[in-house]
């Protein structure tokens, strides 16, 4: 596959709020979904202030570029597997509930966690949910699989895949994408957004880091009956660090995503560029379609 993502001229959409003392020093890894019938796209972002705490925020808006925000977080920590932050959130529509996958942040380590909302606002919260080690990048399928449900994580270096068959008890876990020697995502390897159904098989996007410690992103597809099965990915980078926003930062050249939706014929992918900002990057549907059936 050869695909590019362009930038929108816009960047960055979101940026820090020095007013806010809980998102006054970064904004960034946001969740993205457009709701079809009130028009309108949702995101949560990852936000850092002056106790270098994450917690989640969240805005909206009715063209995917322009986004008004709450002043207040609609989501912090709360038990003892979150003390330093919940992180990195992707979401996922399940029937008429959204289920956000995050990243508890404590001393115990890094863990895969869940909880849903059907406003955004009220959360149910179900805990850790995948075996207590350090685990993160967490994306659910948005559908179930030969009647089971599927969720890709991340345990470093690795893209692993896990099954339940009622979205809280998780088994059968293996590894399904390994990085590349020498390559851009040689030293490890990241879900991005929820993986997308297509007739060729489930896109998804993710996020490569080299021995450089620079963070780029890449399409991948899988199986379409069988998403244990890597088939193709891109050989190199849809977007890499290039702009001033993506190159200077928290942390310096990192382009990272937790979203990409389906709109208006395109692939828009949001993404944080060096874990500071949030920007949006889009793809013609077209144009990846038919790369895929080159394969």
């Amino acid at each position: 596959m050869s695909l590019k993502l362009k930038r929108d001229m816009r960047n960055p959409l979101l940026l820090p709020v020095p007013e806010h003392s809980w998102e006054s020093r970064f904004i960034f890894n946001g969740a993205v979904v457009y709701d079809e019938n009130e028009k309108l796209f949702h995101m949560l972002y990852r936000a850092m202030g002056v106790d270098d705490v994450s917690r989640i925020g969240y805005a909206v808006s009715t063209d995917g570029v322009h986004f008004s925000r709450l002043d207040k977080p609609v989501f912090s920590p709360a038990n003892n597997f979150e003390t330093k932050g919940c992180e990195d959130p992707r979401l996922t529509k399940i029937d008429d509930e959204y289920y956000m996958l995050y990243t508890a942040y404590s001393k115990n380590g890094v863990r895969v966690s869940m909880a849903s909302t059907k406003n955004f606002i009220t959360w149910k919260r179900y805990g850790v949910i995948l075996p207590d080690q350090d685990d993160k990048d967490a994306a659910l399928f948005p559908e179930k699989v030969n009647g089971r449900y599927m969720l890709y994580h991340r345990i470093e270096p690795d893209i692993w895949v896990s099954f339940s068959d009622d979205l809280f008890h998780w088994t059968d876990h293996k590894v399904i994408m390994n990085p590349r020697k020498d390559r851009w995502d040689s030293l490890k390897v990241g879900i991005g957004a929820p993986p997308v159904k297509t007739s060729q098989g489930w896109f998804m996007l993710y996020h490569g880091v080299d021995q450089n410690m620079v963070y780029r992103l890449g399409f991948a597809l899988f199986d379409l009956n069988d998403p244990t099965k890597l088939l193709k990915r891109v050989d190199n980078p849809v977007l890499e660090p290039e702009e001033d926003f993506e190159r200077f930062g928290q942390v310096p050249n990192v382009v990272f995503s937790d979203a990409m939706i389906q709109h208006d014929g395109n692939y828009m992918v949001y993404y944080a560029g060096a874990d500071n900002c949030m920007a949006l990057a889009t793809i013609p549907v077209e144009e990846v379609e038919r790369e895929l059936k080159k394969l």
